[in-house]
């Protein structure tokens, strides 16, 4: 199993080169709308449309854990895709989020903003309606990278191929990724990587669950969890009550994955 992820700028044909590369080499594709799919059946598809590559409100930021649940919740679905075979995964920071697994191979897509005014006026755009929608999607995907994950959306060391497309053709790209996709320095998933994704999917779920019910870090609780194995979460940290512990106990156990709960929270009356 190997995954591909393409982080791409407006107007550089990065969406038809990793749409193109994942057919080449028969792999699912995954972007907004699989994604989202795959979201619906995991029944957290609102929060994962919040963290669509742009920032909360300042709202949500300032006076609200729910930006920390969406993108929990969007890390979760990008791992559980990947738990399905080999695919692209286009944007969503599927970069970030797969970047520790030695069978991905991250991809980004840039040009120089000439190229990219003058692919959007091929499609119908206006000079000037082309640069004020790639200023504003290079904004969001940025702002997006940085929030999400505290880095730079530009930085080359996230990546392990870019592409200029200011002479590549689209066809070339194409077969640059696939040839080195299937090269032997991209290595196949292990057993090992699998189980990690399946246990980082399930951590990731479960502390959306404890934040949205207000029992992680606020009211009158400090808790943390982890997962001790595929299926199994353990609970520590403190409540004020016995009434807390039992609330946190019961917003995991309608977390899809979790078998057994190891609650080992302590009561600390106020």
């Amino acid at each position: 199993m190997k995954w591909i992820t393409f982080s791409r700028k407006m107007g550089t044909n990065g969406s038809e080169i990793a749409r193109k590369v994942a057919d080449e080499l028969g792999y699912l594709f995954y972007e907004t709308e699989a994604i989202n799919r795959m979201a619906q059946q995991m029944g957290i598809l609102d929060s994962v449309r919040e963290a669509d590559e742009r920032v909360p409100s300042i709202f949500h930021r300032l006076f609200s854990l729910k930006p920390t649940v969406y993108f929990d919740r969007l890390y979760s679905v990008i791992y559980e895709l990947a738990r399905q075979g080999d695919a692209v995964f286009l944007g969503r920071g599927s970069h970030i989020l797969l970047r520790a697994f030695d069978c991905a191979l991250h991809v980004r897509v840039t040009a120089s903003l000439q190229t990219r005014i003058q692919s959007l006026v091929a499609r119908g755009f206006t000079p000037e309606a082309a640069a004020r929608a790639i200023l504003r999607s290079d904004g969001e995907r940025e702002a997006f990278i940085k929030f999400a994950f505290g880095v730079d959306w530009d930085n080359p060391e996230l990546y392990d191929l870019v592409l200029n497309m200011d002479k590549l053709p689209v066809g070339l790209a194409v077969r640059t990724v696939v040839d080195l996709a299937r090269s032997n320095e991209i290595a196949e998933a292990s057993g090992d990587a699998l189980r990690s994704l399946e246990m980082m999917a399930l951590r990731n779920r479960a502390d959306a669950a404890l934040i949205e019910a207000g029992l992680s870090v606020g009211r009158t609780a400090s808790t943390s969890v982890s997962v001790v194995k595929p299926g199994t979460l353990r609970l520590e940290g403190f409540v004020a009550s016995e009434e807390e512990k039992r609330e946190a106990e019961t917003a995991l156990q309608s977390v899809k994955g979790v078998e057994s709960i190891e609650n080992a929270l302590r009561v600390i009356p106020k």
